[in-house]
């Protein structure tokens, strides 16, 4: 049997353009909800943004107001691993922690706590110069105190400071300087391997590693080699003066023990940072002022970037330039 549906419901009214009025509608709400969650979103990730920045702003305040201690103090100043530009023991940041102590009023001393084999006569030399000549306008003593190792330009530096003390111990000295590579000329022979290089300049190429050595070019390394020996060896000599007894080994570039370079006149005696602080400073609260990125500020801006991709991407996304 069949039955009109139409005729069957009278009261329901099957024109298309309802149909489509009310698709329209649902369309419109969901873009409109959308939209509205974006907006939370971003709201939430502008707070996160602010509570970021406040940390930032706690983490500077905090240093700040760590800087400026009034209570008499020994100031510490860690120079530890190699020293270059690029690793933590660099001039830039040595000579920051090295105003920030000398101009505190608390500070009586500048202990220098050293654990380097060495690295940069450049940036060694530049801390040298700064210690030297801050001490000349503040007025206060300068002590170096070695942990295991101050050898080559960490005793470049550590000739700057009044007086050097060190463990038994410790490895003490290298005053010298040195630059290394390899040759491969024979391997490449034996390996049939021809090598083509063209340089504008007779002397570009020199100490090319797969070419053979020039001995002109060697000679002229090597002199510059001892003029930096040289200005490495004055150092010590004005930083240690009649305290030092000079032999033949002396700027070798031997390594002494810490026993060994007290008799030598490298280092002044035995101590440890707090025998330097109560017994020589006489002031047993130490300070450090090495400056080193702080970890909360390391974290901050690593989530830092993160919710500003995050920030930027979700602002695209709601249409919102922040160009």
């Amino acid at each position: 049997m069949n039955q009109d549906l139409s005729s069957a419901a009278p009261g329901v009214d099957h024109n298309p353009r309802w149909e489509r009025e009310t698709l329209e509608k649902l369309v419109f709400a969901t873009l409109n909800e959308q939209r509205a969650a974006r907006r939370w979103k971003l709201f939430f990730r502008l707070v996160w943004l602010a509570l970021l920045g406040l940390l930032v702003w706690w983490v500077y305040s905090a240093q700040a107001a760590g800087s400026s201690v009034s209570a008499p103090h020994t100031a510490v100043i860690e120079i530890k691993g190699e020293i270059a530009s690029d690793a933590e023991a660099n001039a830039q940041s040595v000579i920051t922690s090295l105003r920030s102590a000398f101009e505190d009023t608390g500070a009586q001393a500048i202990v220098l706590l050293i654990n380097s084999p060495g690295g940069s006569p450049v940036q060694a030399g530049i801390i040298n110069d700064e210690i030297a000549r801050l001490r000349d306008i503040h007025k206060k003593p300068v002590y170096a105190v070695v942990e295991e190792t101050c050898a080559s330009a960490a005793y470049y530096i550590a000739a700057a400071a009044d007086n050097i003390y060190v463990d038994k111990a410790s490895l003490v000295g290298s005053i010298g300087v040195l630059m290394d590579g390899f040759g491969f000329t024979g391997l490449m022979e034996k390996l049939g391997i021809e090598r083509r290089l063209m340089t504008a300049g007779e002397n570009k190429a020199m100490l090319d590693p797969f070419s053979p050595q020039d001995e002109a070019q060697r000679a002229y390394v090597q002199s510059m080699l001892t003029q930096i020996h040289n200005q490495f060896i004055e150092v010590v000599k004005k930083g240690r003066g009649e305290r030092l007894k000079v032999s033949d080994d002396t700027f070798s570039g031997l390594v002494w023990s810490g026993q060994q370079a007290v008799d030598l006149g490298l280092v002044d005696g035995l101590g440890s940072l707090d025998q330097v602080a109560r017994d020589i400073v006489k002031a047993e609260n130490i300070v450090d002022y090495t400056q080193r990125e702080n970890v909360g500020l390391r974290l901050a801006k690593r989530f830092g970037a993160s919710i500003g991709e995050g920030l930027f991407k979700a602002a695209r996304s709601a249409g919102v330039d922040l160009r």
